[in-house]
């Protein structure tokens, strides 16, 4: 087991599914890594389905749209299964965010080295990072719907699955897009500290030198702002995101936050928004109250300063209400529900896109 680590990707860094515990060692083997690999025209059997596929991991079978999408639909199925009897909405959002959270758009090399969306996490070293603690045992729940719909890639499992988790608990309909290349090797894994703290490390600073860029500073909105912006995001993406803290609880041995339980995580309370019981497993700390349920609860508890003191408000909460910037969306979507569902709706989807490449290049939706 790895030591705890503060190193967390704020939206969803803390997020962990009681379900799974510790840090394993988890890397599929290389080779699943495409899901159009010949060089060659592929012409599907349905027509207006012609299209190239380029050759990016030799001896990768081709397979045509429509089959490729008939796998997507298959996998859906089987994540939201599994997503619905575990509980596990938190942590399938955490590992897509962390899968895609590593980009750098300032980078301008040929795919994949800009990071992001593109099935990376899977492999040693990037899921050993801090910030990655306890995303392995997601990958491996995962595994099953690998094998039984081998064609569709990692990169689009795991966006799948996170934006599964955030719809299956009430949230939004994220609109997410397939036909993401996989990364084909550890080398093409971005390096540590691209990922931001929730809280200041031993010096007084958040973020550190690591990485593709610093990300170094004494303030926790300066922070956020050096992470979002080194991948595109701006100042309402950033306070949207951060409402993703609605679902999940922290755990010690996860990011070194938290408590061992609070009365919102012993068991004894509904944490689903259907009603439903079940938590997956006992313990943590949560943002709030329902930590099952995706609304706008996140910014209400934040704004609260009478709100139950074993919730969750860490520094890179508190500042969307103490930032200039990012106060003004904060108190929005505190006030009106629908439109964070539309800002987040519309952010979780570019965070799902970033660094990724499309085959084909428009995509595919179900």
């Amino acid at each position: 087991n790895r030591p705890p680590s503060h190193k967390m990707f704020v939206r969803c860094a803390i997020f962990a599914a009681a379900v799974l515990t510790g840090a394993e060692a988890f890397a599929p083997a290389v080779g699943s890594a495409r899901i159009f690999g010949a060089a060659a025209p592929a012409v599907s059997s349905r027509a207006g389905n012609a299209r190239t596929a380029p050759s990016m991991a030799a001896g990768m079978p081709d397979v045509s749209v429509d089959a490729y999408t008939e796998q997507l639909r298959g996998a859906k199925a089987e994540v939201d299964r599994i997503i619905d009897a575990t509980n596990a909405n938190p942590i399938m959002v955490r590992l897509g965010w962390h899968d895609s959270g590593t980009h750098d758009a300032s980078i301008t090399e040929a795919w994949p080295k800009s990071g992001g969306a593109i099935g990376s996490i899977r492999f040693k070293p990037e899921i050993m990072h801090g910030a990655n603690a306890g995303l392995a045992g997601a990958v491996k729940m995962l595994e099953p719907v690998k094998t039984k719909f081998p064609k569709v890639t990692y990169a689009d499992l795991f966006q799948m699955a996170s934006a599964s988790g955030i719809e299956l608990a009430g949230g939004p309909k994220i609109g997410v897009k397939y036909g993401r290349m996989d990364a084909t090797s550890p080398e093409q894994c971005s390096p540590e500290g691209n990922l931001p703290d929730a809280e200041a490390g031993p010096n007084g600073k958040y973020g550190g030198t690591s990485g593709t860029k610093p990300t170094e500073d004494p303030t926790p909105n300066g922070h956020l702002r050096k992470v979002f912006g080194r991948m595109g995001l701006n100042d309402e993406e950033i306070v949207a995101l951060s409402g993703a803290h609605t679902l999940g609880r922290a755990f010690k041995d996860r990011s070194g936050l938290g408590a061992e339980k609070t009365k919102f995580t012993d068991g004894t309370k509904v944490a689903r928004k259907d009603g439903k019981a079940g938590i997956g497993g006992k313990g943590g700390s949560s943002w709030t109250e329902k930590w099952l349920a995706f609304d706008n609860s996140y910014f209400v508890t934040m704004a609260d300063a009478k709100a139950d003191a074993e919730l969750l408000k860490l520094s890179t909460d508190k500042t969307i209400f103490d930032d200039a910037g990012f106060k003004p969306f904060a108190e929005k979507f505190k006030d009106d529900e629908a439109a964070f569902f539309t800002s987040y709706a519309k952010a979780h989807k570019k965070l799902s896109e970033l660094g990724s490449k499309f085959d084909p290049a428009e995509g595919i939706t179900l």
